[in-house]
């Protein structure tokens, strides 16, 4: 008896002397991961008279005060306006959101050497995306293809990575078809945004002018893509679904429509890649009468919050997610000091977030409270031309 109490004590001591050597390593990786600095890489139009534009912008961000440091151009590019990191951290990429690409009716995609530690970008090839003006575009998990959505040609294009990271031209081009009720914005598809699923192995295509998430099946190694079933996930009429959002639990995601002013939240089941519609929340107050239409929709790392873009009551809306439904609760609006915040982002830390005013040529830096997810605006807003798109790169350690 005596010998099971002193046994249970041992294994008593041991296991809770694991639990504070891993606590005392997870506050070690989270202070070494705060301290940890970031690049972050900003798109932008360079079409607009008023605030001229090259390109690529780099600034360095310290997750250490929330201190955001301009470093100029990163790359001359022509309305770079969307971005994707590769999975490896050592490419970039961005569209080109033109209407005319070496003589045919289509925008472009960018192809870079991305040097973490210096945060150089190094131009290694372009290609067509086969429609006008591309607006959007994502990597696929393995690294091997970039997906991207074009609006003005309403279609989603798929180009193979070689290992290099330059791009080959596209191996798959699906045109969408179809209208929905808006008679200004409807009358034909505009694809918004390609995102994949967790598994990568399929890529979801929200769009805008059809009022439906389209999904397909992707053959990342072959650069395929085929009509998944079901086919799509229906957004309510009207809304136009813009950009999408995964819940870091994979099972949900949240598709912020452009003209409704809504988020919708899906049940997303992995093994038939369909979607189940579970809640739709507004973006604005109750009291707004103006005109505003929404942008960016972007999951906290915690699974606790997310957060959307409102242009034209020019603010970030702020939700809490429920931990059992996974269904949104609005937790305020916070006013982004600047006009027409097209997308933010927030840094890996979780810490903080960039929200990106494109008409007012600024970036604003919030800290995030990690028990409300309520926002407060860091030191000055850093100036910069038409910026668009915010993607960041964490620093390696040799680079401090």
């Amino acid at each position: 008896m005596t010998m099971g109490t002193g046994s249970t004590s041992r294994r008593a001591f041991a296991t809770a002397w694991a639990s504070l050597l891993a606590g005392a390593m997870f506050m070690t990786t989270t202070e070494a991961r705060a301290a940890e600095k970031s690049w972050v890489f900003v798109g932008t139009y360079t079409n607009s008279k008023s605030s001229p534009s090259e390109g690529i912008y780099r600034l360095e961000f310290d997750p250490a005060d929330g201190s955001l440091t301009p470093k100029g151009v990163a790359a001359e590019s022509a309305d770079p306006s969307f971005l994707a990191v590769h999975p490896s951290g050592k490419f970039l990429y961005a569209v080109n959101e033109l209407g005319e690409f070496e003589g045919e009716k289509a925008g472009g995609v960018s192809a870079f050497a991305l040097d973490a530690a210096t945060g150089a970008l190094k131009p290694l090839n372009r290609q067509s995306s086969r429609g006008a003006h591309p607006c959007h575009l994502a990597i696929d998990p393995s690294g091997k293809v970039a997906l991207a959505a074009n609006y003005s040609g309403g279609s989603v294009v798929c180009l193979p990575i070689d290992p290099d990271g330059s791009l080959r031209p596209a191996s798959s081009f699906i045109q969408h078809q179809g209208k929905s009720v808006d008679p200004d914005r409807q009358t034909a598809p505009h694809a918004h945004s390609a995102n994949l699923d967790p598994t990568g192995k399929l890529a979801l295509v929200a769009d805008l002018g059809l009022d439906k998430v389209l999904i397909y099946d992707l053959d990342a190694p072959a650069g395929k893509l085929t009509p998944h079933d079901p086919a799509f996930a229906p957004v309510a009429a009207g809304s136009g679904p813009r950009h999408l959002a995964w819940h870091p639990s994979g099972r949900f995601a949240y598709v912020i429509t452009e003209m409704g002013n809504t988020v919708a939240a899906f049940a997303y089941d992995q093994e038939k890649g369909a979607l189940k519609e579970i809640q739709s929340i507004p973006t604005l107050p109750d009291d707004f009468r103006g005109k505003s239409f929404c942008a960016e929709v972007v999951a906290h790392p915690s699974g606790k919050f997310l957060y959307g873009s409102n242009r034209g009551h020019d603010s970030l809306a702020i939700y809490k997610v429920d931990p059992a439904t996974r269904k949104l609760a609005a937790a305020g609006w916070q006013p982004v000091g600047g006009k027409n915040p097209r997308n933010f982002a927030i840094d890996p830390t979780g810490g903080f977030l960039l929200a990106a005013s494109m008409d007012s040529d600024r970036i604003v830096v919030f800290r995030i409270d990690p028990e409300t997810g309520g926002l407060t605006a860091v030191g000055e807003p850093v100036s910069l031309p038409k910026p668009v798109c915010i993607r960041f790169v964490t620093q390696p350690s040799s680079a401090k």
